[in-house]
């Protein structure tokens, strides 16, 4: 991108000293990796021996290696191209070794920042931290919460990384959550309280692919199968000799434990197959339930408000707590003379954590369908609108009301007070058809389907329960069978009386957008500009559809949005369907505002660094395939941005009353970013306990030449623009509405929505 090549940061904003996570890697000026290639003859398989004849030269390599069983890496380079070299075995076999120069690597290179990665498990491996996933925890130090039965490992997310002119460690503060319950528990437990019949078909769902923990040997598998046939007494063959072993015996010869339970299936995970191993079928290993223990948290834990409560206390730190973490870190590795030195023979050393300079964007004006207010604080301006009105607020004149015995109280109060909210914002509100129903799923059902006319312009129904069944079934019936916007809320919701004027708003604004309102704008000074969202989800139900949401702006207020929803018969995360989602968008605009835009501007979430090849090389095609092969000759200019909400990278406010959160709008594009890619960090979001986590963009395509200063401030812009909060959110809106409408099509519905829901946000 030639207008951003000389300089790609931007200038406007107030300056702010920021601390960051990262750490230098001071390496010495002319540093490099050389890469060698290794050859035995006669050919040897056993890696250890490999290893051992090759590291016998020591005089000639040098202490800093590192061999994989073919490829060596050494950080001085031999004196002569090729190298040959004579070892001897324990018989006497003579073994020529040729060790020849391929490649002579620079710090940055992508194999180089791979070794150092390696590097570094070792480093962690002295401070007696083991690997779990791609992070390192310290299973000699945990934090126990016994009331809820859980147990954290505190660790680690750590990674090398090469940004603009050097080498850094990137460490942010991560924790293990483990549960105090074996699989065998949680099975014992299912089984006292579902039907018998049942129970195998409840573990199957409980437990199939979920995370699970050994703890003697500290590793993790994902459970891929039960084998209800298998049994601790039975026999496999063991991997030296082929003579067979119990399960029973091998537990205690090999760990020292005795198993209780000698009637427990197996659980079953399928092991990766390694780089360079020659293998048939994928190979699978038999774990027993009473020693696996379960990792994260049951979707019942996730919606248990005490125990979240409690979790955040330990995980969730503030900028203080987590620095000491990261100082404590970075004097372990200094002070553990193992680790010091491996880094040491390799010319790194660790040294002080990065400081960088930010810019605080100025706030953003809301702009009402009658004022413009300026919010005391971007994080949420709800009281500040609260007696503002909406935009644009089509009359709610014809919608159906359901709801069962239990809630004909709150349904009432509710009424009144959506009337009374919904004059205050300028959306008039009359009574609904009220219908009400028993308490079960199907009741709820038969009642829309026996109560539904074209004119109708929403269904609201309140829940007796959580049953996630019952919501199913009705969004559902409401997007595919009979296309009308829907509100669902639990009973339990409205059932506080002092809350009730408050969650009433909320569901006011929302019943504005999923009837085709408008609730509030930002200044856009660029004109004729369609803003896109993209976000690619797994289906929950059938693993291998992935389901892609599309949602784009139809006014130049960027307030009214187009959404399609395509379901792809393929697991990837890549979308093979944007041909026929811009086809839509493009007529939808030309449609609203008797034009074609001028400006698109793309925001792809869910994407990370390994994938944004395959997003240059397969979708940004698609999208500038459409327009060439458009006959009109239409050729807008495009931008596509990556999103990424998941970043380890995190800045901490210096102040005199020490580390806090930066300030809401604050744009770091210097220094923490990468020298060859077009990338900022934005915060814009309030964290209210813990850490802010900003959020990561990265512009992959532009022809928009756009100064930088520019697009940063149209993506804060974007941040405010999600209606289902009167506050800023991490990422731009229409990103977000696209993760609303995937995880709704992938959690509840499983196909694609009827077009006639595409110009509403039903999805909110």
């Amino acid at each position: 991108m030639a207008h951003v090549k000389d300089c790609k940061t931007g200038t406007s904003g107030n300056p702010v000293n920021l601390l960051t996570n990262l750490f230098n890697l001071g390496l010495p000026t002319e540093w490099s990796l050389y890469q060698y290639h290794v050859d035995f003859s006669p050919s040897i398989v056993s890696m250890r021996l490999k290893a051992g004849l090759l590291y016998s030269h020591g005089d000639v390599l040098g202490t800093a290696r590192a061999f994989d069983g073919a490829i060596l890496f050494l950080s001085r380079k031999l004196q002569n191209t090729v190298t040959d070299l004579t070892s001897t075995t324990n018989n006497g076999e003579v073994v020529k070794i040729t060790v020849t120069l391929t490649s002579t690597l620079m710090p940055g290179s992508p194999v180089c920042i791979q070794f150092f990665n390696v590097l570094f498990k070792k480093v962690f491996k002295f401070l007696n931290m083991y690997q779990v996933g791609r992070n390192y925890f310290l299973p000699s130090d945990p934090v126990h919460i016994p009331q809820h039965k859980l147990m954290l490992w505190p660790g680690f997310a750590a990674s090398v990384t090469y940004l603009e002119k050097q080498l850094t460690l990137s460490a942010d503060v991560s924790h293990k959550v483990l549960r105090n319950e074996t699989v065998l528990d949680s099975m014992n437990e299912m089984y006292s309280r579902v039907p018998k019949e049942r129970f195998i078909e409840a573990c199957e769902k409980e437990f199939l692919g979920t995370i699970v923990l050994t703890r003697y040997n500290n590793k993790t598998y994902r459970v891929d199968d039960i084998d209800w046939s298998t049994k601790p007494t039975d026999t496999f063959p063991k991997k030296k000799d082929g003579s067979q072993i119990s399960y029973v015996e091998y537990y205690k010869q090999q760990y020292n434990l005795e198993l209780m339970d000698l009637f427990q299936p197996m659980l079953v995970s399928t092991l990766k197959v390694k780089k360079n191993e020659a293998c048939d079928s994928p190979r699978a290993v038999h774990l027993l339930p009473e020693l696996c223990y379960l990792t994260g948290l049951s979707s019942r834990a996730l919606t248990d408000f005490r125990l979240m409560k409690d979790l955040s206390l330990e995980t969730q730190l503030n900028p203080e707590s987590r620095q000491k973490r990261l100082q404590k870190l970075a004097e372990n590795i200094q002070e553990s003379r193992e680790a010091s030195s491996e880094l040491a023979k390799w010319g790194l050393q660790l040294k002080r954590q990065l400081s960088v300079t930010g810019r605080v964007l100025p706030p953003e004006k809301i702009c009402l369908r009658d004022n413009i207010c300026q919010p005391a604080s971007a994080a949420d301006w709800s009281r500040d609108t609260r007696n503002g009105r909406m935009i644009c607020a089509k009359p709610l004149s014809n919608w159906l009301l359901l709801f069962s015995h239990r809630s004909r109280d709150v349904a009432e109060n509710l009424i009144n007070c959506l009337m009374k909210v919904g004059s205050g914002m300028g959306f008039s509100i009359e009574y609904p058809r009220i219908i009400q129903v028993d308490d079960s799923s199907v009741s709820f059902l038969r009642a829309l389907q026996q109560n539904m006319n074209p004119d109708l312009q929403l269904v609201f129904c309140i829940l007796p329960s959580q049953s996630k069944d019952n919501y199913d079934s009705i969004k559902k019936y409401l997007s595919l069978e009979h296309p009308v916007p829907s509100q669902c809320v639990q009973n339990r919701t409205l059932t506080k009386q002092n809350m009730l004027m408050s969650v009433a708003s909320k569901i006011a604004m929302q019943i504005i957008c999923k009837t085709g309102g408008e609730l509030w704008s930002v200044e856009i000074p660029l004109k004729s500009l369609m803003v896109i969202g993209i976000d690619v989800n797994k289906d929950a139900i059938n693993k291998s559809q992935s389901v892609v949401g599309f949602v784009a702006s139809t006014n130049s207020r960027l307030t009214k949005w187009f959404s399609q929803c395509i379901i792809q018969k393929t697991s990837t995360d890549f979308a093979d369907c944007l041909k026929v989602c811009m086809k839509g968008a493009i007529e939808k605009w030309q449609k609203s505002n008797n034009e074609l835009p001028n400006r698109i501007i793309i925001y792809r979430d869910g994407v990370g660094d390994g994938q944004l090849q395959m997003l240059v090389d397969y979708e940004i095609p698609q999208l500038l395939t459409f327009f060439k092969e458009s006959q009109t000759g239409y050729s807008p200019r495009i931008t596509v941005v990556v999103v990424r909400k998941r970043c380890t990278t995190r800045f901490f406010s210096e102040s005199h009353r020490g580390l806090q959160n930066p300030p809401l709008g604050t744009i770091v594009d210097r220094d923490a970013t990468r020298a060859v890619w077009y990338d900022f960090f934005l915060i814009s979001q309030n964290a209210r306990q813990g850490t802010v986590n900003p959020t990561y963009y990265n512009v992959l395509f532009d022809s928009n030449c756009l100064r930088p200063d520019h697009l940063q401030r149209l993506t804060y812009k974007m941040c405010h623009l999600y209606y289902n909060w009167p506050g800023v959110i991490r990422v731009p809106a229409p990103c977000q509405y696209a993760h609303k409408l995937t995880f709704l099509v992938g959690q509840s519905i499983h196909r694609e929505p009827r077009i006639e829901l595409s110009n509403t946000l039903f999805y909110l």
